[in-house]
Parts: structure tokens; C-alpha cells; sequence
């Protein structure tokens, strides 16, 4: 094979030469000037992040998940693996791990593998759906665990490190850059998400993103990929300011009570912008406001688009129902709207969600986690809250509601009155030209 002599234009051997007492100058630097762009090794003689990651390795886990065995073995039928991933240690002394919903979804029972060969039984303390989260506790000595940061400081372009046990692997660790944020779009309701390009594959969900000192900034949670499930450069992450508030939740209360407004939002798309006039295709939409809610006593209307909330700019609704979900009741919220294609402003009080099981508008109805409107062609569901119980029977926006338990119904009103109290629903929608029956528990 033919090998290459060529060098960059300009640049001689002696130039070269001449260079090397820069460069280890430059390396003093610094590691003399504690602010240098690159932490430095001198002992080493190269540039590293070790030091501070090192402190957090020790406190990133395996998880792996154990469901029912489908037959005996070896005379017994004990929990099989049916799935792994990655966890984080962020309280040592009680070791409480925060992963992935999807890494223990359908366990019965979990371990928990530490960097020091140790294994562990977990208990499940709770799970999100919304937000892709879980938390699991085990009982063991000498542990670590990572510091966590207020992920509302990240900038794009800073570095990011994710770590985890991807592909059936060691704990391994990648490095990239904070390529975007309030990332959204990705099918969930509870949508705020880090994107990433350091490498995250299969295996590596629930595992840390860190910062360049070893701090949590989030949690790895899904890869766009282009095809064949490999990665393609783009990972997304929970910050840690949604993860905090939900982890929380899930320890003193096992389950996660959000904050609500009254405010029916769905997602503003370029149809809709140029129905509205608009020049943006990013926002939340006002598609109804609940009657004697605190989105009606700040004066939002129907057609009103939420462009930003407490300053940050809103992607989609679920950017609204992210802010508003970790929001303390009480909690006043700024919103900037566009109306008439004037802008607005509006002061939300985060009230805690009402006890009604359907909520009746002028325009919508909401129950169970859906929001269906009148459209021409029938009843339309245009927004499904996630971790709802619509959203765990898999009804999707778009559907459109023909029957409830085999009645037919055609108005706000007789829907309202079909899903009315308790107990199971059974409807009958058409998707995509379709029949198909969801059942709502």
C-alpha cells in the first residue's frame, strides 16, 4: 500500500521541532491557571477529565430486571432477565437509584450490579411513565453517589459524558456536547429534553449524563437513529430539574401529583401556524380553558398560543406541561401569548389538579388523560396526557371516538356523560381509516 508524504502547506520538520517547547508550555499553563480551557495531567503529560469523573463512576450501576419465567427450569420457575440498563446512585445512604421506567416496566423483581463486583436485590420505590422515570432502593455499605446540578444552567456546546452499560458491556463512558436543549417531539406529554451527541445505546438507558466535573445533569432516556437502532449522534436526556421534582415525588408519595392551570393545550404545527397567521411553527396552543380554572381567571382565551413560560421559549405543549408539572401549587407562572397576532402576557396560579373526573368546556372535554374537541369528521382526541391511563391503553391523538361501551356518541355532552365515574370503558375509535377498540381501566 502506497503511503502518504504529505504534509500541511507550509510547515517544515524544523517548524515542527521549533514547536514542541510551545505546546509544553502551553501544558504548564494549564495546569498552572486553574480556569485553563482543559484540565491537564502534568505528571502524565495529557489533558484529561478523570479527576472529576472518576468520583461519579463508582455511583453509576447496572440494572437488570427480572420477570416470570414462562416454564419451569431445572424443576423451578424463578424470574428470568427480560431486561437491563443503567441506573444512578444519588443518595447513598439510603441508596436510592434513579433509572428508566422502560429498564424495570413488567419486573418482578431487580438487582442492582455495583463497579466493585457487588450485587444487590432493589426494591421498586415507584415509576413515571410520563417522564420515563423509576426509582429503585437497595440496602448496602460503602457506597457512592453523583452530585447533581441545576441542568437550567447548561449551555449548547457545553461537554457532556455519558456513562452506562450499553450492548452487553462494561460500564462505559462517552464524551460529546450539549448539541440542544428543551428538546421535544419524542411522543411523550412531559417533554424538556437534553440532547446529546456523546454516544448512548442500547443498554445505556437510565445511566448519567454528566458535565465535565462529574456532576448529573440528567438522565439518558432514548436515541433518535436513523435506522437499524444504532446511534446515529442524537441521545436525549431527563434534565435533572424535571428529575429531582419526580424522584421526589415517587419517595414521599410513591406517585407523582402534578400541577395543572386549567389550560387544554395542544401543539402548534405549521397547518395550524398558517390557519392562525402566524410566522412561527413553535408553541402551545389554547384549545380550551376549564371553567372557574386559574388559566380563565388570568384571562387566556381559546386560540391564545403560549410562545414562552417563565421565560423560556415553549417548543410544544409539552414544554407548557413540563413547567407546569413540577410547579409547587400556589407556584405563579409568566406566560407570553399571541393573540390576534398581537403578544400578551399572563399570570397562572399552578392550582393542585381537580377531583372531577371529566372536565366539560365550551369546545372540549378532558378525562382520563384525553382531550377530544367536535371536528368535522366526529369526536377527535387531540391530546393524550402522558403516564395517563388514555395514554397506557394507547389512545393517540387523531383517534376519533365513535362509541363508549357500545353507544354510540356524538356530541361534547354525551361523551362527558360516557365517561362520567368509575370503572372500565371500552371505546370504539377509527385510526387512520381503521376500527380499534382502546379499553380505559
Amino acid at each position: 500500500m502506497r503511503r502518504s508524504t504529505n504534509r500541511p502547506h507550509g510547515l517544515s520538520i524544523l517548524a515542527l521541532v521549533a514547536a514542541v517547547p510551545l505546546l509544553a508550555a502551553t501544558a504548564a499553563a494549564a495546569q498552572s491557571t486553574p480556569q485553563g480551557p482543559i484540565p491537564y495531567d502534568a505528571r502524565r503529560g495529557v489533558f484529561t477529565f478523570a479527576s472529576g469523573l472518576e468520583q461519579a463512576l463508582p455511583a453509576v450501576v447496572q440494572v437488570t430486571t427480572l420477570g416470570q419465567s414462562e416454564g419451569p427450569s431445572s424443576g423451578e420457575n424463578e424470574p428470568r432477565p427480560i431486561s437491563s440498563g443503567s441506573g444512578a446512585i444519588i443518595d447513598a445512604r439510603e441508596g436510592i437509584v434513579v433509572t428508566n421506567n422502560h429498564v424495570v416496566e413488567g419486573g418482578r423483581k431487580f438487582t442492582v450490579d455495583l463497579t466493585d463486583g457487588r450485587i444487590f436485590d432493589a426494591v421498586l420505590i415507584g415509576t413515571d411513565k410520563a417522564t420515563d422515570l423509576a426509582v429503585l432502593q437497595f440496602d448496602a455499605t460503602g457506597l457512592s453517589e453523583i452530585e447533581v446540578v441545576d441542568s437550567d444552567q447548561l449551555r449548547t456546546g457545553d461537554l457532556a459524558f455519558a456513562v452506562g452499560y450499553p450492548l452487553g458491556l462494561d460500564q462505559t463512558l462517552t464524551m460529546g456536547v450539549i448539541s440542544g436543549l428543551g428538546r421535544s417531539g419524542m411522543g411523550d406529554r412531559i417533554e424538556d429534553y437534553i440532547q446529546t451527541d456523546a454516544a448512548v445505546n442500547s443498554g445505556n438507558s437510565g445511566g448519567p449524563l454528566l458535565d465535565s466535573r462529574g456532576r448529573l445533569i440528567g438522565i439518558n432516556t432514548s436515541i433518535l437513529s436513523g435506522g437499524g437502532g444504532g446511534n446515529d449522534g442524537i441521545a436525549f436526556a431527563v434534565p435533572s430539574r424535571i428529575l429531582m421534582y419526580v424522584v421526589g415525588q415517587l419517595r414521599t408519595v410513591g406517585e407523582v401529583k402534578r400541577g395543572s392551570t386549567g389550560a387544554i393545550l395542544g401543539s402548534l404545527n405549521a397547518e395550524r401556524s398558517r390557519d392562525f397567521g402566524l410566522g412561527i411553527v413553535r408553541g402551545a396552543v389554547v384549545e380550551n380553558v376549564a371553567p372557574g380554572s386559574s388559566a380563565e381567571a388570568a384571562g387566556l382565551q381559546r386560540g391564545d398560543v403560549v410562545t414562552r413560560i417563565q421565560n423560556r421559549p415553549v417548543s410544544n405543549a409539552g414544554t407548557v406541561a413540563a413547567t407546569i408539572g413540577i410547579a409547587q401549587p400556589g407556584t405563579q407562572v409568566e406566560v407570553v401569548y399571541l393573540r390576534g397576532g398581537r403578544e400578551g402576557r399572563a399570570t397562572l396560579t399552578v392550582e393542585t389538579p381537580g377531583t372531577r373526573s371529566v372536565v366539560i368546556g365550551s369546545e372540549v372535554v378532558m378525562a382520563r388523560g384525553l382531550s377530544a374537541r367536535m371536528a368535522t369528521d366526529g369526536l377527535q382526541v387531540f391530546a393524550v396526557e402522558g403516564g395517563s391511563v388514555s395514554a397506557g391503553a394507547d389512545l393517540q391523538a387523531g383517534d376519533l371516538i365513535r362509541l363508549v361501551d357500545d353507544s354510540a356518541v356524538a356530541d361534547l355532552n354525551g361523551l362527558a356523560r360516557a365517561l362520567e365515574g368509575e370503572g372500565q370503558r371500552i371505546l370504539s375509535v377509527m385510526r387512520d381509516g381503521e376500527p380499534v377498540d382502546v379499553i380505559l381501566p
